[in-house]
């Protein structure tokens, strides 16, 4: 065990919840505060916040409604995972200089008594990739996809969103068992990214006019599997092209994050629900913590493997400064980063 702390700082900064948004998140409903440096506690570790973690489920934890987790409190620190440093260590197992993730939030220095932090070999992948890739995202690609959707080789899977961490995974994956891939994207430079460096078969992007017509002309057999990200519109396009049988894996519906994702026409559900009952289809939520346990091993042989050889590639959108956190996540639920959204906090 190590003992020795190797800050010089005496204080931390955090940034918390100020307000509960009502509909987009702002700028106001953030605040950054600074605090004294937690103590050592025993049995736990002191840790650094090298890189923090933007992901869209943040957004409804900042809403006080019933979820599969609790809502952030007002005041308290706004909840997100990091790859840390460890700087002092009261655990066996763990050292000074370790590099682990941990859930410590929006701060710059945590102590941490939880459970055992994964630790990080920066020699094996770059440390952020823990929080990408290698990470939650990349497994709820995973486990979406493989366990959930089953795509099989020559069917169509199609994803929204997918220039970011899930869906340029999804991508990919289908690709991997034959299957052809069919990405949703905003725009022009991330359509590209997706055929010409992820190697999709097709990208298609929902801000086109005729985006539904575009989409049905891409998938001219239909869409065996749907990797949802989004709703709104896109679900709205995707709906009709569904295939008898198609599995459809709920990832996110960031669209209606903020009570948006409305779009002009008749309400979607009677639609959706006779779609579900004539073509028996299979729609399912899911968090990726359900699978962990059988699925989480698997799932980082696969994607080492396919970042080894080349066959997955990823991308970064990196923010420096806990400070401009804020901005970074709204700019994210805007679509405005490219790839996965990260804030260095520290080198």
């Amino acid at each position: 065990m190590s003992r020795e702390a190797g800050v010089s700082e005496s204080s931390v900064k955090q940034i918390v919840l100020a307000s509960r948004p009502k509909g987009p998140p702002t700028a106001e409903n953030f605040r950054l505060e600074e605090v004294p440096m937690p103590a050592l506690r025993a049995g736990g570790l002191l840790l650094r916040v090298l890189y923090l973690s933007l992901d869209p489920y943040m957004r409804g934890r900042m809403d006080d409604r019933k979820s599969y987790a609790k809502p952030v409190g007002i005041g308290e620190v706004m909840i997100g995972e990091s790859v840390c440093e460890v700087v002092a260590s009261d655990r066996p197992g763990y050292a000074a200089g370790d590099i682990v993730l941990a859930h410590t939030g929006w701060r710059t220095h945590a102590a941490w008594d939880g459970p055992a932090s994964r630790k990080l070999d920066p020699a094996l992948a770059p440390i952020t990739t823990a929080l990408g890739v290698l990470g939650m995202p990349g497994f709820t690609a995973y486990a979406g996809l493989y366990v959930i959707g089953k795509p099989k080789a020559g069917e169509t899977v199609a994803v929204a969103a997918a220039s970011g961490p899930v869906g340029s995974l999804v991508g990919q994956l289908a690709r991997m068992v034959g299957a052809r891939a069919v990405g949703i994207a905003g725009g022009a430079e991330k359509c590209r990214y997706a055929t010409e460096e992820l190697r999709f078969d097709a990208a298609i992007d929902h801000r086109a006019p005729n985006f539904a017509q575009q989409l049905a002309v891409a998938c001219p057999k239909g869409i065996d599997v749907y990797f949802e990200n989004v709703g709104g519109a896109v679900w709205q396009a995707v709906l009709p092209l569904l295939n008898t049988f198609a599995r459809v894996p709920v990832c996110g519906l960031i669209a209606h994050y903020s009570g948006g994702g409305q779009v002009a026409g008749p309400n979607l559900l009677p639609a959706t629900m006779r779609e579900v009952l004539t073509k028996s289809l299979t729609l399912r939520g899911f968090i990726n913590y359900e699978f962990s346990a059988e699925h989480f091993a698997p799932f980082l042989r696969t994607v080492a493997a396919g970042l080894a050889d080349g066959r997955i590639r990823y991308r970064e959108d990196i923010t420096n400064g806990l400070e401009n956190a804020p901005a970074a996540f709204i700019g994210m639920l805007e679509g405005r980063n490219f790839g996965k959204t990260l804030v260095r906090v520290a080198h």
